[in-house]
Order: structure tokens, then C-alpha cells, then sequence
């Protein structure tokens, strides 16, 4: 068997991914990204995604989870970075603002990588915040 080694993904890759899994969305993405606000992109999917919560399609969201994971585990480190101190961290807005067992469903469609960076934040923000 071959041995095929993935291309990193950088913000201007990620963002074509994006386009291509948020069809809904990619006018904004498409704008976003010519402004160079990768940042603002990946916002632009955290409020399509919390739009799909409103509507409880949580096994939707649980698909777009497993999407960005691919984008995260193939990305450069500043990939990295705006994925987890924004997509990871917008998931304590997602628990906050879903029943606890759409909560519970969610969380188990969650890739094992963010679950655990999910974890990790929530610690430390106990420790520097009291949260």
C-alpha cells in the first residue's frame, strides 16, 4: 500500500475547503477571504453552525465538526491556532445555548482532538477565570 502524505493546509486552502463545504455560506466566506480575515471566515461558519443548532440539526453540525477536524489535523499552525481559540472555544456558546441532551449528542460527534482541546480550555479557564 502507498503511502500518500497529505499537503499541509494553509488559511487560503482551508478557506477553498470551506467554500466547498459551506455552499450556503460562501458568498461571505468568498468576501471574507478577499479581505484576507481568516478569522472572519471561520466565524462565518461558527454562526452558520449555531444557526443549524437553533434549528436542532445536530447531526448536520455533527458532519461539519468531522470537516473541520480534516482542515485542523492537515493545517499550518496558524490554522491551527484560529481553529481552536475560535471554532473550539465558540463551543461553549453551543452548550449554553442547546438543550443538555442535544449538548450530549453533539459532544459525541465531536472528534476526539477537539473534544480534548474543548476539555483543556475549559480547565484553564476555570484556573485564570473562576468560570
Amino acid at each position: 500500500m502507498m503511502n500518500v502524505q497529505m499537503q499541509t493546509i494553509n488559511q487560503k486552502m482551508a478557506v477553498e475547503y470551506l467554500k466547498f463545504f459551506y455552499p450556503t455560506i460562501r458568498s461571505e466566506i468568498t468576501q471574507l477571504s478577499k479581505q484576507n480575515n481568516f478569522a472572519g471566515v471561520i466565524q462565518a461558519t461558527i454562526n452558520y453552525l449555531k444557526d443549524l443548532l437553533v434549528d436542532s440539526k445536530i447531526t448536520i453540525i455533527g458532519h461539519h465538526l468531522k470537516l473541520m477536524d480534516g482542515i485542523y489535523r492537515n493545517g499550518n499552525s496558524y490554522v491551527k491556532d484560529i481553529i481552536e481559540n475560535l471554532f473550539i472555544r465558540s463551543f461553549e456558546s453551543f452548550k449554553k445555548h442547546t438543550k443538555i441532551q442535544n449538548w450530549n449528542i453533539l459532544y459525541n460527534y465531536m472528534p476526539v482532538k477537539f473534544q480534548e482541546i474543548y476539555v483543556e480550555q475549559q480547565k484553564k479557564d476555570e484556573i485564570f477565570f473562576g468560570k
